[in-house]
């Protein structure tokens, strides 16, 4: 009798980064018309639009490099501690920002959070490459994203440090 359907794990590891995600909408939402709005932004900023479709879709392709990781390991064991490790600190990392920036409006240490959030995704990236290639390669849009939020985070601080 089996007792977890062998679709479960995929399933589970590919939507855990959204739960970060849909929580951290609930502050988004919030702040973008009271706040956000209010913020001098760069010519090259996304529309707001952007940001739901693209998180979606990185957060998908993470979590199911993720489970790729953790199936080719053969599950949690003493072999997955560093690659799911990072990953797992990546991902308290990433669901950090959000609070953080939208919620307290803190975007010099949003700055901060997002380059650690860049550099464990990275070591996460470095470390399953190893592993399973699949599973690396679909970081890589993440870092490329990752490298354009830094960049917006860095000019939205720069430009609107006095800003309450």
């Amino acid at each position: 009798m089996e007792v977890v359907p062998a679709w479960a794990p995929a399933v589970g590891f590919t939507l855990l980064p959204h739960a970060g995600g849909l929580l951290g909408s609930n502050i988004t939402k919030r702040e973008i018309p009271t706040w956000y709005e209010t913020l001098q932004k760069p010519s090259w900023c996304p529309p707001n639009w952007v940001f739901a479709p693209v998180w979606g879709t990185l957060y998908t392709s993470m979590g199911y490099g993720s489970y790729l990781v953790w199936k080719e390991l053969g599950g949690f064991n003493e072999k997955s501690v560093v690659p799911l490790g990072l990953y797992a600190g990546n991902l308290a990392l990433n669901w950090a920002w959000t609070p953080i920036f939208f919620g307290a409006h803190k975007m010099g240490w949003g700055l901060l959070t997002l380059l650690l959030t860049t550099g464990t995704a990275t070591a996460t990236t470095a470390s399953w490459y190893n592993i399973n290639k699949t599973a690396a390669y679909l970081m890589v849009p993440y870092l490329a994203w990752l490298s354009l939020a830094s960049a917006l985070n860095y000019r939205v601080w720069k430009d609107n440090r006095n800003k309450k």
